[in-house]
């Protein structure tokens, strides 16, 4: 009985494998707000007005998404995640927001959010019901649904998987894929199907995942603490040569929200998920209260060669290349135009680490002369070839992040890479900062 149950399921996942996504969506991985990490399944507005997940919620996020810059560097979704719902469907069997904290209506809400050039997500569940105990989407309701989505006018689904089996997740995650099509409304697609199978192979096709979700969860939800963070990076890590294949234009892994300005995270901890997320190629959707963030954590958030980094066109998911006496760990990611990015990251909890290396310990190759930024200092090194020695320091939990490109291949002096001189400064680079 197993074996037939087995060979069910992957016969599902290959007969929908023609079902490809077709919205041209997230061709670099998305930026926004969520609400769930932050805000949970609050939904006491008579007690906590300002903090339920209500209507004015996601409006005045979406207000401090536009007046405190956020807009302007990417950060366009605003996702409403569980515990939106009423507790059933009305008579037409459609999904309807609570009347007393969505009182105007989701596609109000979407109106609202869109009138500020933002973009709108919402939370669904494949199953009986979501994880908080709201109506699902079962299969028979899976078209209802995603034209439900589309005449309010939302411009993301993320569909969770509580109370839903493996059968029943092969058949309806591709099956919203197909109707989401059908609905003519670019909708991109947030699947949390490789989550509750475990992440791998043979159990998750990420073949399949590719060709019909634009994003997907692959590992447990993130919480609010430093350990939460490091589990979700040695996961990732441990199976890299897996996950890091797998992403790419269009279709991400997604190891969860930013927790940054929240409660568990020191600033250096902070600077350390910014950095490992961007070398990751992850979605950079934040959960925090926007209104009581604090300077330095908005300066993280908002840091802009962090943010050209994770939005590099080329899309390619970077890896940890080192490990070195248990504590000291280097990541990689290569960028569009020859450049890359580096992110020296320590696990001591003591006191800072002076880490010596080279580019060619690095795995750096080309005889060429790089020129380095440091992307949190600004610093810059000139003139690095690859058999230099140099020194990082490395605080407690923290990471030093460089960004570097060769401006000259010493076996070809003349050749320059770049296509943008400034002459005042007399630097070259691959692309205009």
């Amino acid at each position: 009985m197993a074996m037939k149950l087995v060979a069910s399921v992957f016969i599902l996942a290959v007969a929908s494998f023609c079902q490809a996504l077709e919205n041209g969506l997230m061709r670099t991985p998305p930026m926004g707000w969520l609400a769930w990490e932050r805000f949970r399944c609050n939904v006491d507005c008579k007690n906590d007005p300002q903090n339920c997940i209500s209507e004015n919620l996601f409006m005045e996020m979406a207000d401090y998404l536009v007046t405190n810059g956020w807009k302007d560097l990417g950060y366009v979704y605003v996702n409403i995640d569980d515990c939106w719902t009423a507790k059933k469907r009305d008579a037409k069997g459609r999904l309807v927001p609570d009347p007393e904290r969505f009182p105007h209506g989701i596609k109000a809400l979407a109106d609202y959010v869109h009138s500020k050039g933002l973009k709108l997500g919402i939370y669904g569940d494949l199953g009986i019901y979501t994880c908080g105990g709201y109506p699902g989407t079962k299969l028979n309701q899976i078209e209802l649904d995603a034209s439900t989505f589309a005449e309010w006018g939302v411009d993301m689904l993320k569909l969770d998987g509580c109370y839903s089996s493996a059968w029943y997740q092969a058949k309806g995650y591709p099956r919203m894929t197909r109707a989401l099509n059908a609905t003519g409304r670019h909708i991109a697609y947030s699947c949390s199907w490789p989550a509750y199978r475990g992440g791998l192979p043979p159990q998750v096709n990420y073949t399949l995942l590719s060709n019909i979700c634009n994003l997907w969860r692959n590992y447990v939800d993130i919480q609010d603490s430093w350990d939460s963070v490091l589990s979700i990076v040695d996961w990732f890590s441990n199976h890299q040569d897996v996950l890091q294949p797998q992403a790419g234009p269009g279709h991400w892994n997604d190891p969860d929200t930013l927790i940054i300005g929240n409660f568990g995270l020191s600033e250096e901890q902070s600077r350390s998920q910014m950095a490992l997320w961007t070398i990751l190629a992850a979605p950079l959707l934040l959960s925090t209260d926007l209104r009581t963030i604090s300077q330095s954590s908005k300066e993280i958030l908002q840091n802009k060669l962090m943010i050209k980094i994770n939005q590099d066109p080329l899309g390619i998911q970077g890896r940890r290349i080192l490990q070195e006496k248990s504590y000291i760990e280097v990541f990689q990611r290569p960028l569009s135009c020859s450049a890359s990015a580096l992110v020296f990251f320590s696990r001591r909890t003591d006191m800072p680490y002076h880490y010596t290396t080279s580019l060619a310990k690095l795995n750096y190759t080309q005889n060429a002369i790089y020129e380095v930024q440091d992307v949190y200092t600004g610093e810059m090194i000139s003139g690095l070839k690859i058999t230099d020695k140099f020194t990082v320091v490395i605080n407690p939990s923290g990471v030093v992040m460089w960004y570097l490109y060769p401006i000259m291949y010493l076996d070809q002096p003349f050749s320059f890479l770049n296509q943008f001189y400034k002459s005042e400064t007399k630097k070259f680079y691959p692309f205009p900062l």
